[in-house]
């Protein structure tokens, strides 16, 4: 079932999707060569915990860390780990959960470890686009399917890289994951349509080389995560919103003055 969320659950979102921006903040100050992928998880933790909020996918589905911490081929659901460093030219995505009262917040973002190859770099900017391009997709009277294909024929069609399926956006609210999925390719015209008061997650994973990916085992451990079938590199960016008679809404917006036309 699909829920409209009221004003006060939005702002309530909001809030937890400063909770989360500020997390990302924090964490991109420390992220460098030589840095673990669990310092991350530590520094993100604290940061949640101590903004009066919990990490909403410690112990979810049995996940036992507060965020996912993906590099270079890695794909989603990556652990945090100690003994793996972070190395320069690197590029590695942190994606978390907030519930601060209730109210649920998710976003990703991808980072470059130091200086990074062109192509890299390349990747993360038509990732990042691919985003807001599909979020600008995301106002009432549309469907699912516009947005989608935004981010599908910018990627593939005109970038030629590879835009992931098995991973898709969801509804959030008052749970991590709610209907409806929200896919990152698709046709327009085709799917759910999209109403006022509908709060989603769009989170493209896009990648260098083929669309498909393959599970991957944690050693020591019965967690499975993903990586790009054929090795290439990953990059994802994610923001939770809301869907308003206004237009699209960033509840987990890192950077005001950027998305100014999409702040309540």
């Amino acid at each position: 079932m699909i829920t409209l969320k009221s004003d006060r659950e939005i702002e309530g979102m909001a809030k937890s999707g400063e909770i989360l921006a500020g997390m990302h903040h924090a964490v991109k100050k420390i992220i460098k060569p030589g840095v673990s992928s669990w310092e991350i998880e530590k520094v993100g933790r604290e940061y949640i915990e101590s903004h009066g909020a919990i990490p909403a996918e410690l112990g979810f589905e049995g996940y036992k860390y507060a965020t996912c911490v993906a590099i270079n081929d890695e794909v989603a659901h990556s652990v945090p780990r100690k003994g793996l460093y972070l190395k320069e030219g690197d590029i590695v995505t942190v994606d978390t959960v907030v519930n601060w009262q209730g109210y649920m917040s998710d976003s990703a973002w991808t980072y470059a470890v130091g200086k990074i190859s062109p192509e890299r770099q390349k990747l993360m900017d038509v990732t990042k686009k691919a985003l807001y391009l599909g979020i600008d997709q995301a106002v009432v009277g549309n469907r699912l399917g516009d947005i989608g294909y935004a981010i599908q024929h910018y990627t593939e069609d005109e970038m030629g890289y590879g835009d992931v399926r098995e991973l898709i956006g969801h509804g959030i609210q008052p749970t991590m994951h709610e209907a409806p999925n929200v896919p990152h390719y698709g046709e327009p015209g085709h799917g759910l349509r999209l109403k006022a008061g509908m709060t989603i997650t769009i989170e493209p994973m896009i990648t260098t080389g083929t669309w498909k990916i393959k599970a991957k085992q944690v050693p020591h451990d019965d967690w499975e995560y993903y990586v790009t079938a054929d090795g290439s590199d990953c990059a994802q960016y994610e923001h939770t919103l809301v869907i308003t008679d206004d237009g699209p809404k960033i509840l987990t917006s890192e950077d005001h003055e950027a998305d100014a036309k999409y702040m309540l």
